[in-house]
């Protein structure tokens, strides 16, 4: 008894007594009487002294055992151990022998373990094959064993009008086979992390495939039903029509209510859930790595626009001389449908946790699909079909465009809809349903057409501009002169007057530009790429050659260079510099960037390794860039020879007026490039010409045989000084653009001793860089020297 101390036999306090002993003492001590009664202390005696001494004998029992099984298993290991030693004795006594016997050992070992694991492989499979045979069991038994229904008339019961216990159970019925495939699904992703059971997935994949090919129509019927009761379709063309044009369209979904607004919101709840499991096993089954792009059509919206597209169709057949009537009725019922759509539909997705979908994208999206899949079927086929003949090409060509240009507006308006939509932010795969462009995406022969059309346009409408007396004019008010001041300013070029680029390259521009505009909503890139390099790109190569051609016609020539002939040179210079840089622009913009990775990835295997590093105009920009650089070395080269034809007398017979004349030339040619030619490349121009004077001159003066007197001397330096003064206006200091003229001036202006130095001096650069001497070699020093007559 707690609180007793047998060696201390007076009893505890009872405030120190726990309840458990205060009750027992209660129950047998009654009152003084018990206490004090002889009897009862006699019996309570003898029954604590028979609890002691069965207490007693169950301890010496228990020690018992435990002694037993102690000495039992310490036999049993020293036997273990004696075995061990006795084998491991054997095994060394004969090598041979020992060897095989652990050779068979390991290998039984071996086999043991290998039959292990097949053990738990075939237990593991088994439990997961009655666990899926469950799972789907019970499937087919909610779908096909559903009430007293057999399978085949299981469409029966939608013909009729549903009630609200009908739809009510119906609805349960699919939500429970809804979720016991997503627990198969559950299973079969988790077994295929683990496993390759191929055979039983594949079984049971067929036997899902199955019962959704049963509930997908079912859900669908039923949510058809639910449409039909309250209305829907609607009239498209209401017939009551206002001074400033037709009425607003009613939308049915807006005049749903009670009943009708639950019965519906369960309907597109189920039809949604059914959406999430197809699409879970569709990126299951096609093995889909990472986040998958998100579709933007969902079934309850297919389900809406499907009656509206069969009475639009209607409309379609009898507009197809007007199509401009069938863009305009899309976007109508789109817009005035929108509201309505995005009132109540948007709530029943969030609420259905698809995060990754919009409403107005998918709806906006599926009014789209209508008008691009009756063009698809019913317009381009025929223009197509007429394309191929001659005497139609012409008239084809005007319907395709004007239709293009229809569909071109026609997105614009769907995706202004969508303004405040995220789907913006996404590339192709969000805006492939909202352009109907996408015709022109899965018919390759089709978007060949249509860039020959576009080609063919653009290259017409170019022609027409090269036929105006102004296509070739410049600016007079950009025709400054050369300011050294402003130098900076005149070489940040933008735009096309900077430039003094004529107006046929702002057209051109503008031609190509809108050839860009109108594939802007492809919504597949590559395809986009493969219209720009068909159109834009080509197109460029054609005003190549008109610049190109242009240039020609010049008929630049030293014997009869006259002003026009070097504007003429100018302005196909100017507008290739313009549309060069507007072309390395474009190159920058992000939307041919992505064209440019698209092609990169689709030629991975064709294109070598510098290719990545390349923009999408860049074979367009070397093409203008050659022309540009070719035709500014001829105006160079055709300069030099006329100040070499001019000189010729100067060089045999020192007459300055012959100088003179051809410095004057040589003025007023610098003059007109100044006037005519961009800032940057009249830099280039007017110092590769002074380059070519400074060896021209430099070269005529060592390998002539003229010998120069200290009067000679003067009047040499005097005519170089007028020649740095036609550079003038271009440089503050245009003596440094003439180095090796340079060093000559200070060779005539030596002395005797200084002369005499030089030439018995060491023979280096060093040596002659202390006397200033730094561009001429040394033994064109010494010719240079030996030509001074004291």
């Amino acid at each position: 008894m707690e609180g007793w101390d047998p060696q201390n036999p007076i009893l505890p306090e009872v405030g120190k007594l726990c309840r458990s002993q205060s009750e027992y003492l209660d129950q047998h001590f009654k009152t003084q009487k018990d206490v004090s009664s002889s009897s009862t202390s006699s019996c309570l005696l003898s029954e604590w002294t028979k609890h002691c001494s069965d207490y007693d004998n169950r301890l010496l029992h228990l020690r018992t055992t435990l002694m037993d099984r102690t000495l039992s298993w310490i036999s049993s290991s020293f036997r273990a151990k004696a075995s061990l030693s006795n084998l491991n004795l054997t095994l060394s006594a004969s090598s041979q022998y020992g060897t095989a016997l652990k050779r068979l050992l390991g290998e039984d070992l071996r086999l043991l373990a290998l039959q292990l694991y097949r053990i738990h492989f075939i237990r593991q499979y088994v439990e997961t094959a009655l666990r899926l045979e469950a799972l789907v069991g019970d499937l087919e038994d909610v779908v096909f064993s559903s009430g007293n229904h057999r399978p085949g008339n299981m469409f029966t019961k939608f013909s009729t009008l549903l009630t609200s216990q009908d739809f009510g159970v119906k609805e349960e019925r699919l939500l429970k086979a809804i979720k016991a495939m997503n627990d198969i699904e559950e299973i079969i992703v988790n077994v295929e992390k683990s496993q390759q059971w191929h055979n039983l997935l594949k079984s049971v994949d067929h036997r899902v495939d199955k019962t959704l090919a049963v509930l997908r129509p079912e859900a669908l019927a039923e949510h058809r039903a639910l449409l039909a009761s309250f209305g829907w379709p609607p009239k498209l063309l209401a017939s009551k029509v206002e001074s400033r044009g037709l009425s607003k369209l009613l939308n049915p979904l807006l005049l749903m209510h009670g009943d009708e607004k639950k019965s519906y919101a369960q309907s597109f709840h189920v039809l949604c859930a059914l959406q999430q499991l197809h699409s879970r096993r569709e990126a299951r089954k096609f093995k889909t790595l990472g986040q998958k792009e998100c579709e933007i059509q969902l079934w309850a919206i297919d389900e809406l626009v499907s009656p509206l597209a069969v009475r639009m169709e209607y409309h379609f057949v009898k507009w197809a001389e007007q199509p401009e009537f069938m863009f305009a009725l899309v976007y109508r019922v789109t817009r005035d449908f929108m509201e309505g759509v995005s009132d109540i539909l948007q709530p029943l997705i969030d609420a259905a946790r698809l995060t990754s979908y919009s409403v107005n994208e998918a709806w906006v999206s599926a009014m789209v699909h209508i008008l691009s899949g009756f063009l698809t079927k019913n317009v381009f086929p025929v223009l197509a079909e007429r394309y191929e003949e001659k005497d139609m090409k012409l008239e084809v060509i005007s319907l395709w465009l004007h239709l293009v240009d229809l569909i071109v507006a026609f997105d614009k308006q769907m995706l202004s809809l969508l303004r405040y939509e995220t789907c913006l932010l996404f590339p192709d795969a969000q805006r492939r349903g909202i352009s109907v462009l996408i015709v022109f995406c899965d018919r390759p022969d089709w978007l060949k057409n249509w860039a020959k059309m576009e080609l063919k346009d653009g290259w017409k409408k170019l022609k027409a501009v090269l036929k105006d007396a102004k296509a070739w004019q410049i600016d007079d008010k950009h025709r400054v002169d050369f300011d050294v001041s402003t130098i900076c300013e005149t070489f940040l070029l933008s735009s096309r007057e900077a430039h003094k680029a004529p107006f046929v390259a702002e057209s051109a521009l503008k031609f190509a530009q809108e050839m860009i505009d109108r594939c802007q909503t492809l919504p597949v890139i590559l395809a986009r790429a493969k219209f720009v390099r068909s159109t834009v790109a080509r197109f460029f190569w054609y005003f190549s050659n008109v610049l190109l051609l242009h240039c020609r016609n010049a008929e630049l020539s030293p014997e009869e260079l006259d002003g026009n002939s070097l504007v003429r040179a100018c302005e196909s210079i100017n507008a290739a510099r313009y549309v060069e840089s507007k072309l390395q622009e474009w190159s920058d913009d992000a939307s041919f960037l992505e064209m440019k990775i698209a092609e990169n990835n689709s030629n991975m295997e064709e294109q070598h390794q510098g290719f990545y590093d390349d923009g999408f105009f860049e074979e367009e920009i070397k093409c203008f860039a050659e022309l540009e650089t070719n035709w500014l070395m001829e105006i160079v080269a055709v300069l030099l020879r006329q100040f070499e034809n001019l000189t010729l007398e100067y060089n045999h017979t020192e007459d300055s007026n012959a100088f003179i004349e051809a410095l004057q030339s040589l003025k007023n040619q610098l003059h007109v490039l100044k006037k005519n030619l961009n800032g940057k490349d009249f830099l280039d121009l007017w110092r590769s010409v002074a380059d070519g004077l400074d060896h021209f001159i430099c070269g005529s003066i060592l390998g002539g045989d003229v010998k120069f007197s200290k009067k000679q001397s003067n009047e040499f330096g005097t005519d170089m000084q007028a020649l740095f003064l036609v550079f003038q206006p271009f440089c503050a200091r245009p003596e440094a653009f003439f180095p090796c003229i340079r060093d000559i001036l200070k060779l005539l202006a030596m002395g005797g001793e200084e002369v005499k130095h030089l030439l018995v001096g060491k023979k280096s650069e060093k040596y002659m860089q202390s006397y200033g001497i730094s561009h001429l070699r040394f033994d064109q020093v010494e010719k240079t020297l030996r030509k001074l007559k004291f």
